[in-house]
């Protein structure tokens, strides 16, 4: 804060009257936010809260906003003033819990794996009674993110709050061993899950902090005598100094080790899903089974990351935002699109499978991003693999109108980029790409989801409700097509033929075809014009 005096008050200037997906997540969480406490039961706290977190959303775009941010921020702003607060929320997000405040929650996930460590090491009892700790994983989720705050009365989890600033993770780990071992032989007893949960959550309730200022919260005011009976009360100095006896062996650079260990399961495991995810959506839309499907997604993935790695600038990189949805997160520009669409495309032969290429990439780029995702690439490939032949006929149509089809000569804007590719027999043909393809315009368009800007809410709807909608398509849809669009669907169908054991007379037929098709032309527009004499 001394070394950046100023710049709290010029965020909050700067993000003031800003409207982002961020922005209506925390206005939507304002009011969660600590409601008991008389602070944020007034116009005053709920002001400054908005402000801390609006101007870190507005600094930090890559994480913005993510839920437990306001209930941490909260307490913050109980005990320190306003900017202080907010440095405080860049520590612990940028510092102390890197990847915790994300779509993603890595860094939480990873905690939790390391506390399953710590319950197999320390808590032998536990584990041979609880042999799947997949439960313990998903209760103390929100111990991690909330620093316990979500589920100890405010007066109780400050000390919390307080051991973490000075411990960082470790402490929070400790306590969480402390208070399993606290509740040792109530959760050996248990019979299910949800047993378990009653008993930790009447657990917590139960403790207090006598020396707080703060006067006892509505939350442990609103425990029934019954409740409270099963449980004595247990004070949390003593909880967090017999967290600190029993597990104070336990060293940050143990935590760290343990962390690194895990965050590759972590994150192979959340691949694992997001790839299960996309193939279960996408099996709904092709006729390609789920071996196939998979194979695809891998290729198409392979072919993202060497993008991203061989590139000094690759629109793939550029978007790539882990916290978009499972669909988005890996999409190919038209150098990389081109690159794998030329190895699976069925036009073997053809002579001009690079311009093919791009009409195919520019029909498929519904909302006209510059990117292509796994969805859009399948079905392409299962309309030419698994379409009926008037599938086909029609997609190949579509290919020589416009937006593909622009019915000038291919002058595309370029932006040079240098590759970096080992050239291999499998990489040799990536090495001879130099240039990624913009659209005609020149400007890559975002989704109404993507821009960092306002949302555009209403074009989102729109799109959703056209995926929705979405109609069989019949040859009577097609619009008409002009001389210049025909002449070139003819010499496509040409370059398609080429290699075919009937070329010559699949070409004649393309031929006969054409000619009859213009001459019907040249009479129709002779018909309509007034001034020509009407020929027989």
């Amino acid at each position: 804060m001394a070394t950046h005096p100023g710049y709290y008050t010029e965020l909050v200037e700067q993000s003031l009257g800003t409207s982002t997906l961020a922005t209506d997540e925390i206005e939507r969480d304002l009011h969660r936010s600590l409601p008991e406490h008389p602070a944020f039961q007034s116009d005053t706290g709920i002001s400054a809260l908005r402000r801390v977190l609006t101007a870190y959303a507005y600094r930090n775009p890559k994480i913005g906003y993510c839920q437990a941010m306001n209930i941490l921020t909260s307490v913050l702003l109980l005990y320190a003033k306003e900017e202080e607060a907010f440095w405080l929320l860049v520590a612990v997000c940028e510092r102390m819990l890197p990847d915790y405040f994300n779509r993603r929650i890595i860094g939480a996930l990873v905690d939790q794996a390391v506390f399953e460590d710590l319950i197999r090491e320390n808590l032998p009892q536990l584990v041979e009674h609880m042999t799947d700790l997949s439960f313990f994983s998903s209760v103390s989720l929100s111990w991690f993110l909330t620093l316990f705050i979500s589920v100890l009365p405010i007066e109780s989890a400050v000390n919390v709050v307080d051991c973490f600033f000075y411990d960082g993770i470790t402490a929070i780990l400790q306590l969480g061993l402390a208070v399993l071992d606290y509740n040792m032989e109530a959760l050996i007893s248990c019979h299910d899950d949800a047993e378990a949960v009653t008993i930790l959550n009447k657990f917590f309730d139960s403790v207090t902090n006598k020396d707080s200022p703060l006067p006892p919260t509505v939350q442990q005011a609103s425990v029934g005598n019954n409740d409270k009976a099963s449980h004595l009360n247990v004070d949390i100095s003593e909880l967090i100094r017999e967290a600190y006896e029993k597990y104070g062996n336990l060293r940050s650079e143990e935590v760290e080790s343990s962390r690194k260990r895990n965050k590759l399961y972590v994150i192979q495991t959340l691949e694992d899903t997001t790839k299960q995810n996309v193939i279960r959506v996408v099996s709904q839309e092709v006729r390609f089974s789920a071996s196939h499907l998979d194979e695809l997604y891998n290729l198409f993935k392979r072919q993202h990351f060497l993008s991203c790695y061989w590139t000094m600038q690759s629109p793939a990189l550029l978007h790539h935002d882990p916290s978009l949805a499972y669909l988005e997160q890996y999409q190919l520009g038209f150098q990389q699109f081109t690159v794998l669409f030329s190895l699976l495309e069925p036009w073997a032969f053809c002579t001009t499978k690079s311009t093919l290429s791009l009409w195919v990439f520019r029909l498929i780029d519904e909302n006209q991003d510059g990117l292509v995702n796994f969805k859009e690439f399948c079905c392409a490939l299962d309309t030419l693999y698994s379409g009926s032949f008037t599938n086909k006929l029609k997609f190949l149509f579509k290919l020589h109108l416009p937006p593909a089809f622009t019915g000038s000569p291919l002058h595309l804007k370029e932006q040079r980029i240098q590759h970096f590719v080992p050239v291999t027999e499998d990489s040799s043909h990536l090495s001879r790409l130099t240039a990624f393809d913009l659209p005609e315009d020149g400007v890559i368009r975002k989704s109404p989801e993507r821009g960092r800007g306002k949302v555009d809410l209403q074009a989102y709807l729109k799109q959703w409700q056209n995926e929705i909608l979405k109609k069989e398509e019949t040859i009577k849809d097609l619009p008409r097509i002009n001389q210049t669009e025909l002449i070139q669907f003819s010499k496509t169908l040409y370059n398609i033929f080429h290699g075919d054991p009937e070329e010559e007379a699949l070409c004649r037929a393309v031929a006969h075809v054409t000619s009859l098709l213009l001459r019907m032309e040249e009479v129709g527009r002779r018909l309509q014009e007034p001034s020509s004499p009407l020929e027989s």
